[in-house]
């Protein structure tokens, strides 16, 4: 188990949340609790009881908080932000800010960019299977988020990785449900620990960008629960959000904000969710069958064709067409997730000048440091070794700073862009390079002379590299939303680039900054590879120490990098070839539950680099593998020994098998051990109950069978360690519990 941080308010919220037997806090597995139960509950029926129909209307309608297409925002929003739904003044009712999104306090592009600290990538902070370093590090842009005048936040966001094509997958918290769950409930917590709501998203389905206004999901139920709804379930269980987002996509016909069976059955029925549903920016389509289906709150309007929840609201109500109970019950769940999570009374303002920036900049690293994934290391090329005398640096403008990802999420780095004027004009754009460069932060690391090379130019490059003793390679792939990438390579002629500089100097390592995995037809030919995703405002910090060896490699995958798109259920990408507005299908029931590695195991395919998996500095051995019955699922200890020369961090992880389901093998929980050289350690893990169970459609049940199943030890999907096997009897429980 890792050091226990220090008790301060987010650790000690933290250990309320999570445990390394994956338990969850006994709330999460009940139905929601009575008014007189819940002192939120109790207060916002109050203050629902105290309003007239127009200030009720005015809850459930938000604004855009940026002109958009001609429109004004109200004035009271702030600048350049993400939402604003105006407050109830004289029953003390807080106006709701809100600010995108995930990785940091977001801004609108324009002339008055809103400047702070960016986490890595959500994909990253996945990467680093440490939900208490996901705590922290949405704790930080959380305080950020209220210091600088907002109260919600768009953000976390836990769509699974189905597409490895997605523009945000950069976003989101990988492929499996379990991992996704949890790191992005850590990551909900963190937000809320500062009295702000957090939102998670987008709900549901929401896997790739192309067609995402249109597209219609097809999926059964049973495999949706057990993939991307489980994702959601986890999230809400361990991170308790105010809000759900839906998506923009349909769902087996209706669209996901009008979806009687994803809102009001699966969210708010089996799963007790108390709080409010609210829109994606131009996700609401009509004002009786989204009011009546479950959307609680239309958002961002203009950005829908008509203001749904505004006055044709209050005449659906009028006219009976609306009950005024369902908006008495919309209200109610906004006052509930203000109210449970302190912004009612805790009123934002702007208090930014006081923004500690330097010490959410080491938050922000600690966690792009752990995020950081290093694939390959042939010979012991990393850590560079002190007796270098010269390192060729060539490519991904790592002389001036760090790419991060396009889109809402767009944190804007303090100082202004380190690389200006590349890619799109407009919106998804721009691209962004924070300041902070990795080749800058080496050279304080090293004695070694550096030398830089662009990339443009492949005889140069090659050139350089000859003269140099090991030569890293940065190769950039830029993601975003509102567009997927049109395959797996790397852009802009990079693999040629690789292919040059690994033939004039083998002792070459690529560091990648992408959104997700990339196909590496050089591989053969290099040293190393490092997979440093977005790495946030301090990753040239960040990578610079992992490079050096100042910290450990303790990175995971938390997708599948596949060895080609023809390995994926869908080796073309639905409806890329279509034009912009059309109404399409992409159908998830081909692999159904059987999501990234679980396909990969399904069909047999060798992947280019499995789930979970990521190399250290040192060595460790597992060993001592037991299973038993318990807690109505599989407690399992092992232990873990670094057996190597120096400090380091292992991961390792505990997967169930068997026959009959979806795939081989599920994970079923996980460690993150931190270890001196020569030390051991004892880990216990609980399997979380529906990783060994099927959910059964017909009677809305999560039924384990009776019969035996294999518990794996392993440091990758495809790594086992150790194998023993349990009995277990049948047991069934319901879908909202465990």
């Amino acid at each position: 188990m890792t050091k226990p941080l220090q008790p301060t308010r987010w650790a000690l919220a933290l250990a309320a949340a999570f445990a390394v037997q994956f338990t969850l806090p006994a709330a999460a597995q009940n139905a929601p609790q009575s008014q007189s139960q819940d002192p939120a509950q109790a207060r916002a029926a109050q203050l629902v009881a105290k309003m007239t129909l127009d200030e009720k209307i005015s809850l459930v309608f938000g604004y855009f908080g940026t002109e958009f297409q001609g429109k004004q925002p109200p004035k009271e929003a702030l600048v350049q932000s993400a939402g604003y739904v105006k407050g109830i003044e004289r029953l003390g009712i807080t106006a709701q800010w809100l600010t995108d999104a995930g990785i940091g306090v977001a801004s609108q592009p324009g002339k008055k960019v809103r400047e702070r600290t960016s986490l890595p990538a959500g994909i990253a902070t996945a990467a680093t299977w440490n939900p208490e370093l996901a705590f922290k590090g949405a704790a930080m842009i959380g305080k950020e988020a209220r210091l600088s005048g907002f109260n919600v936040m768009l953000g976390g966001s836990v769509n699974l990785a189905r597409e490895p094509r997605n523009g945000r997958n950069f976003e989101y918290t990988g492929e499996d449900p379990l991992l996704a769950g949890v790191m992005a409930g850590a990551q909900i917590a963190g937000v809320q620990s500062n009295h702000v709501v957090s939102t998670l998203k987008h709900f549901a389905y929401n896997d790739q960008e192309t067609g995402r206004n249109h597209v219609n999901v097809k999926i059964a139920d049973p495999a949706g629960r057990m993939s991307d709804l489980l994702a959601f379930q986890v999230a809400i269980e361990r991170g308790n959000p105010g809000s759900v987002m839906c998506s923009y996509n349909r769902v087996n016909g209706p669209y996901a904000c009008e979806h009687d069976h994803l809102l009001n059955k699966v969210l708010k029925g089996d799963w007790g969710f108390k709080g409010y549903v609210m829109s994606d920016w131009g996700a609401t389509h009509s004002t009786i069958p989204a009011a009546l289906n479950g959307l609680d709150q239309q958002s961002g309007y203009p950005f829908d064709k008509s203001p749904y929840f505004d006055g044709a609201l209050k005449e659906a109500v009028q006219n009976g067409h609306v009950p005024e109970s369902r908006l008495d019950d919309m209200v109610r769940r906004i006052l509930w997730a203000l109210g449970a999570h302190g912004a009612l009374d805790h009123p934002v303002k702007d208090q930014s000048s006081s923004i500690d920036y330097a010490a959410h900049g080491k938050i922000s690293q600690l966690d792009a440091e752990e995020g950081i994934v290093l694939l390959k290391n042939e010979g012991g090329v990393l850590p560079l070794a002190a007796g270098i005398k010269r390192i060729a640096i060539i490519g991904g403008h790592a002389n001036k700073g760090v790419l991060s990802g396009g889109g809402s999420a767009q944190v804007y780095p303090r100082g202004g862009l380190a690389v200006p004027n590349e890619g799109p004009k407009q919106w998804p754009g721009p691209m962004a390079y924070l300041p902070g460069s990795p080749m800058q932060a080496l050279a304080k690391r090293t004695k070694a002379v550096l030398s830089w090379n662009d990339g443009k130019d492949l005889g140069a490059a090659a050139k350089a590299a000859a003269a140099a003793d090991v030569v890293l390679v940065f190769a950039n792939q830029w993601t975003s939303e509102g567009n997927d990438v049109p395959n797996l390579s790397l852009p802009n002629k990079q693999d040629a680039l690789i292919e040059a500089v690994a033939k004039a100097n083998r002792k070459t390592v690529v560091v990648l900054q992408t959104g997700g995995p990339v196909t590496m037809p050089w591989l053969p030919n290099v040293a190393g590879v490092v997979e440093a995703w977005y790495p946030g405002s301090n990753g040239g910090e960040a990578i610079a120490r992992v490079l050096s060896g100042e910290v450990d490699a303790s990175g995971r995958l938390p997708q599948t990098f596949p060895a080609s798109e023809a390995q994926l259920p869908r080796p073309k990408l639905d409806g890329v070839e279509l034009p912009k507005e059309s109404r399409f299908d992409v159908d998830y029931n081909i692999e159904g539950a059987a999501v990234g590695y679980k396909w990969f195991d399904l069909k047999g395919h060798k992947p280019l680099f499995a789930f979970g998996h990521g190399l250290s500095y040192t060595s460790f051995a597992h060993a001592d593998l037991k299973a038993e019955p318990a807690e109505g699922s599989i407690r399992v200890s092992f232990s873990t020994a670094n057996t190597g020369q120096r400090d380091g961090k292992a991961v390792p992880q505990v997967y169930v098998a068997k026959a009959g389901w979806e795939a081989p093998k599920r994970l079923g929980g996980w460690d993150k051990v931190a270890l001196k050289a020569g030390e051991r350690r004892i880990s216990t893990v609980l399997v979380d109950p529906r990783t060994l169970a099927v959910f059964d459609g017909a009677s809305g049940k999560w039924k384990i069978a009776a019969g035996d199943y294999q518990v794996i030890l392993a440091t990758a999907a495809d790594a086992p360690v150790a194998t023993v096997t349990v009995r277990l009897p049948a047991r069934e429980f319901a879908a909202g519990g465990r």
